[in-house]
């Protein structure tokens, strides 16, 4: 059977990479996190659940998960972000995997936990990710803070079932700010790719954004928090434009 590292950036998740490990330290060989400097207790939980911790002040997302990779002494490589957990189907279906695998990287999907409410729908539902690879054939890419995994362009790429369970918010407000914090990192990462904004996509760009999520991915049968996630994400776009604008 293949051995499967754990790969999981972290800064301040005492709350959450407990959970995170403890969903995985029964079939991993290893658990590595690269942490950037938390002030709270999150290093020394990590290690006193097995994990090997190194720190290495942050870079980006892109180039903190790139880093931890080269920090893994295994291919195959499960990435995780500290408020996720792995659920027990995924668990068993990536030890199918181990020990047969019959492609380079697979898609999970990511079930979404906001306000103590799972979301099934709208953009964070099926909300699938590419997780588990064979780090030999790829690397993070993608333009911060929304990174992606990509797979060399012959790579066979399948799906597992289960989830990731993602721990996202507690409260509205923190998404808030959350957001408002990724619409700072977008804008300056199109910036430094020489890319302009205009008027016309403060009002444009932000409101096909909240079409899509609320309608046509039927945000709306989530309910009331299904309507808030649409708003801020569609708030984020805003800022994003807003923010390179001024840039």
């Amino acid at each position: 059977m293949n051995k499967l590292s754990v790969a999981i950036i972290t800064y301040n998740e005492e709350r959450n990479i407990a959970r995170c490990i403890n969903s995985v330290k029964d079939f991993a060989s290893e658990i590595i996190v690269l942490d950037s400097g938390s002030t709270d207790e999150t290093v020394n939980i990590a290690q006193v659940l097995g994990a090997k911790v190194y720190y290495q002040p942050f870079l980006g997302h892109i180039q903190q998960k790139n880093l931890v990779l080269t920090k893994t002494s295994n291919n195959w490589v499960l990435s995780l972000d500290a408020d996720e957990a792995v659920d027990e189907e995924l668990k068993n279906n990536i030890l199918r995997v181990l020990i047969k695998p019959d492609a380079n990287g697979y898609e999970i999907n990511r079930l979404n936990n906001y306000c103590g409410q799972w979301i099934k729908h709208g953009a964070w539902y099926p909300d699938k990710k590419l997780r588990l690879w064979n780090k030999t054939n790829g690397e993070w890419t993608g333009l911060n803070p929304h990174d992606r995994f990509q797979l060399s362009s012959d790579s066979i790429i399948n799906h597992l079932k289960g989830h990731i369970l993602h721990y996202s918010y507690l409260s509205i407000e923190e998404h808030k700010q959350k957001s408002e914090r990724y619409a700072r990192i977008g804008a300056e990462a199109y910036h430094q790719k020489g890319v302009k904004a205009c008027y016309f996509q403060l009002i444009y760009k932000p409101s096909i954004k909240f079409i899509k999520d609320y309608l046509i991915k039927f945000g709306f049968l989530d309910g009331k928090l299904g309507l808030i996630i649409a708003l801020i994400n569609s708030r984020e776009v805003f800022l994003k434009y807003k923010f390179l604008k001024r840039l």
